[in-house]
């Protein structure tokens, strides 16, 4: 998409994709990445993320055109995706998820970035995040923490709340009978990462508990070294919603951070992690921000 225009973002941050600027190669590697995924995740993946790609239709070959996607996720719970030309200050984007609008680069990677790149791409963005929009209860979700971002504006603990997007939206398990299964879209969208997360014995997977969550760092550049596991969609929602996150705040500003493998003794342990991949690595950084 190198010659898309360069024109300027709205207040919003929002610009047109511009689909028809796309070139072949830029497709083809849009198929090359959701073949490899399609073939992996069955048995993985939350059952709702297969089937909002089956109502979303994103088996059809070629980069989304968000035009035609639009009218299909908004028939379904209402969302739509916008363009942005890349990440978009705080406020903005907690605005866009409380009004059911979810911001997606329109670039895809390059060859060279097929398993690692640190911008997400629109394949991250869409094929990982989208599908769970189709879903009335994640979707509601996803709303539901749009609106308490801009709470954490005005309280600021944006740092807090962001744990919470990342060890669910991006990074989340999700317990099925005795089994684990993925829906976070940092997992979904990643080869590797999809088998990490469910198959090696180096993270810890443990169960959701949203002080505890946001007490936590986390790691951007590189796997995880925890994981934390919902009961369900229906369960994370009412929890989110339930909960006066104001107190909270107050509650964890006195408090110190955890590191991210640490195992506390009034957890629900799943997998107790050998931490063996996270020490063969050189330093991690930490982050606290989407």
């Amino acid at each position: 998409m190198g010659e898309i225009s360069l024109d300027m973002h709205k207040g919003d941050w929002t610009v047109p994709q511009e689909w028809h600027l796309y070139r072949a190669d830029e497709h083809a590697m849009w198929d090359r990445l959701f073949e490899r995924q399609a073939r992996l995740l069955p048995g993985r993946v939350a059952p709702a993320f297969l089937e909002g790609l089956d109502i979303l239709r994103l088996s059809k070959p070629g980069i989304p055109d968000f035009a035609e996607l639009n009218a299909r996720l908004m028939d379904a719970t209402g969302w739509q995706v916008v363009a942005v030309p890349g990440l978009v200050p705080d406020a903005v984007f907690f605005d866009h998820l409380a009004n059911r609008r979810f911001v997606a680069g329109r670039f895809i990677r390059r060859p060279d970035q097929i398993d690692y790149l640190e911008e997400p791409d629109i394949f991250h963005d869409v094929f990982g995040h989208v599908p769970l929009l189709a879903n009335p209860v994640f979707a509601d979700y996803m709303a539901a923490y749009g609106r308490g971002g801009q709470r954490a504006v005005k309280l600021g603990a944006i740092e807090r709340l962001a744990r919470l997007y990342w060890y669910t939206v991006e990074f989340g398990l999700l317990r099925s009978g005795d089994s684990l299964q993925i829906y976070g879209a940092g997992i979904v969208s990643s080869f590797s990462e999809s088998v990490f997360a469910l198959d090696d014995p180096s993270p810890n997977r443990i169960g959701f508990d949203l002080k505890r969550l946001m007490q936590t760092r986390y790691r951007i550049d590189d796997f995880q070294q925890t994981y934390f596991v919902i009961d369900s969609f229906e369960d994370l929602l009412a929890q989110t919603i339930g909960t006066d996150f104001a107190p909270l705040y107050q509650e964890l500003a006195g408090s110190t951070d955890l590191d991210v493998a640490t195992i506390l003794p009034g957890d629900t342990v799943f997998h107790l992690g050998t931490q063996a991949y996270a020490r063969s690595r050189p330093t991690h950084s930490s982050g606290s921000s989407e």
